[in-house]
């Protein structure tokens, strides 16, 4: 595994921001790490990069044991803050040079090239830093992280700021370095997650609630939601007598309706409106969107 970690704990005084986490991620891997604001999202994933100490536990990165001394990990780890911290009085160029040399990057100049082609900084390679828009920052940022080549990339929030267009292009760079490399992000966007992540961690409270597919969460449920029309009109007091209904809900000219039985509601309404002599035009299960499963996992 590229990232393993087992049973990490991160106290502040008494209080524990992260609570016996463990997960682990592949190579070739884009993981979603996904939790509401204070979950412990931030303070793992510095503790991953080797910015502060764990108060117990262990990460492995690559083979190696993650700890605040350890500099072969951190050469091997590409990481992007949540409030990505730049140094705005560089230029763009000049400060890309800045991390290449820390990094000791053979053939630098090439390389930093590379960077600023890749993440779209041509025309404000010159500019200071601190004159960038907050989406020009943030490429500035994803740069700084890929510039060593790294094995392991860890991005907090990597797509804040940015505009729909620099969304796509952002999200289909990190799809590209994933083939490759392990990738793991945090982001509030769940359309990011769907569109990029090959797996989703969820934490809430410093305790992981969720660890699968997107897919599988969206249909692992307790209840079980379907959309019918009928070819007539249909009142919500005769829907309710449908066995085992918890909930029903007009949406337009149909229905949303909700069990929280473990059966296929779709027989129940089917049996139903044969009963009522009642044709039906649509009728299919509403699966679960990853908001849905967010709320209903982090509550």
């Amino acid at each position: 595994m590229s990232i393993e970690v087992k049973n990490l704990f991160k106290y502040y005084g008494e209080q524990a921001a992260v609570c016996d986490i463990s997960f682990s991620v592949k190579k070739g891997e884009i993981v979603g790490f996904l939790g509401p604001n204070g979950a412990g999202k931030s303070t793992t994933m510095k503790i991953m990069t080797g910015f502060i100490p764990a108060s117990s536990g262990e990460i492995h990165i690559c083979g190696m044991k993650v700890d605040v001394d350890n500099l072969k990990t951190r050469q091997i780890i590409g990481y992007l803050p949540e409030n990505n911290p730049l140094y705005t009085e560089m230029y763009v160029r000049e400060y890309l040079e800045f991390v290449g040399r820390i990094y000791k990057i053979k053939n630098l100049k090439n390389r930093v090239s590379e960077m600023i082609q890749t993440l779209g900084l041509e025309l404000e390679q010159n500019k200071k830093i601190g004159a960038l828009s907050k989406g020009y920052r943030q490429r500035v940022g994803l740069a700084q992280a890929i510039i060593h080549d790294p094995e392991v990339l860890i991005l907090d929030e990597p797509t804040s700021g940015l505009d729909p267009n620099q969304l796509v292009e952002i999200r289909e760079l990190i799809k590209k370095i994933g083939e490759e490399k392990t990738v793991i992000l945090s982001t509030h966007i769940m359309q990011e997650v769907e569109a990029i992540c090959d797996r989703i961690v969820i934490i809430s409270k410093g305790k992981i609630v969720a660890n699968d597919k997107a897919s599988i969460l969206q249909n692992e449920t307790t209840h079980q939601t379907v959309y019918v029309e009928f070819d007539s009109k249909v009142s919500k007091s005769q829907l309710i007598k449908i066995p085992n209904i918890q909930k029903v809900e007009a949406v337009n000219n149909a229905w949303l309706i909700e069990t929280s039985a473990d059966i296929d509601l779709r027989k129940e309404i089917s049996q139903f409106a044969q009963k009522e002599k009642w044709l039906i035009l649509t009728l299919k299960i509403e699966k679960k969107s990853l908001e849905e499963v967010f709320k209903d996992l982090t509550k």
